[in-house]
């Protein structure tokens, strides 16, 4: 059973996109079509207070991340304005510190690579292109991806930091990865590889074949489950998909149909230690699946169950 805590009144003049809480719980961001995005401090009984409204985008924002905490409290915005807009609090003041408008279409979606890996974000466009961008040498460096999908790219999603040993003091990690989902019905996952002495470029790693229409969205795990990396796809032919694979390396990929809905699926996300994943549809319904064992899901919460306990 889903229970609800506490209502947030946001006070959006138009249709609310997204809503993601920071590493804490304790700070709300919301982005929606009236071109505004907000923060909220969220207190342990459930009250709410304004803290800022930013203002920088010319159209609907479609989404909102937050950057991990020891990036202090940043943010970072995509839109349907081409744009996305990287956001941090500075002396209590939230301001603008970085721009991105180098794809020529609506911007859908955007993601924080992992902590361990650098302050590093990609986001991804109606444009057909991905963009990951680095700050380093206290610079930001944009890395275009053209040609990702055809006809869009919908969503996009890092895959978690995999150590792979130790150079000294230092922790290595695998190669970092990345999956999108586009208009082409495919999931792709992306593996940065070498392009010289000092730059990185991104190549197809691998594509995933299962859906029959627009992939929606794609979720990486942010962690193994029962011995295997997983990600969660979903999509305008209504399917909820799980892949995994127990070989990144030999690219050992298979895929679980976990249910077919009445209605397109927008959103899935997985929960912090990977067991359960949370899906919404054009439906306006929210359900919850959880793994009990390797492969054998089950719906353990939904609207109707939600409303069969009340009742």
């Amino acid at each position: 059973m889903v229970s609800m805590q506490a209502r947030i009144e946001t006070s959006h003049r138009d249709v609310v996109h997204d809503a993601q809480l920071n590493f804490y719980g304790n700070r709300l961001a919301t982005c929606s079509s009236d071109k505004v995005v907000k923060i909220f401090e969220i207190k342990a009984n459930g009250q709410s207070f304004p803290l800022a409204e930013l203002t920088g985008h010319d159209g609907p924002v479609w989404q909102v991340a937050w950057a991990h905490p020891q990036f202090e409290n940043t943010i970072a915005t995509c839109s349907y304005d081409r744009k996305a807009i990287v956001w941090r609090e500075v002396n209590g003041k939230w301001q603008k510190v970085y721009e991105y408008k180098q794809h020529n279409a609506s911007v859908n979606s955007i993601s924080w690579a992992p902590h361990q890996l650098g302050m590093i974000f990609a986001c991804c466009s109606t444009d057909g292109s991905i963009s990951v961008v680095e700050f380093k040498n206290d610079m930001w460096e944009p890395l275009r991806i053209p040609d990702a999908h055809k006809d869009g790219v919908n969503s996009i999603s890092w895959a978690p930091a995999r150590p792979k040993g130790r150079n000294g003091a230092a922790i290595e990690y695998e190669p970092k990865r990345l999956v999108s989902g586009g208009n082409d019905q495919l999931v792709k996952v992306w593996k940065a590889v070498p392009d010289g002495p000092n730059n990185t470029t991104y190549i197809v790693d691998v594509e995933l074949q299962q859906h029959t229409d627009w992939v929606r969205d794609v979720a990486w795990a942010p962690c193994d489950q029962f011995g295997a990396t997983c990600i969660a796809s979903c999509g305008c032919d209504k399917q909820l998909v799980v892949w995994k694979c127990t070989d990144l390396e030999n690219k050992m990929w298979s895929s679980q149909v976990l249910n077919k809905f009445d209605d397109i699926i927008w959103h899935v996300s997985w929960s912090l230690c990977a067991t359960m994943l949370a899906v919404a549809g054009a439906d306006n319904k929210v359900s919850l699946w959880q793994e009990r064992t390797p492969n054998n899901w089950l719906e353990v919460s939904s609207e109707e169950e939600h409303h069969d306990e009340d009742g």
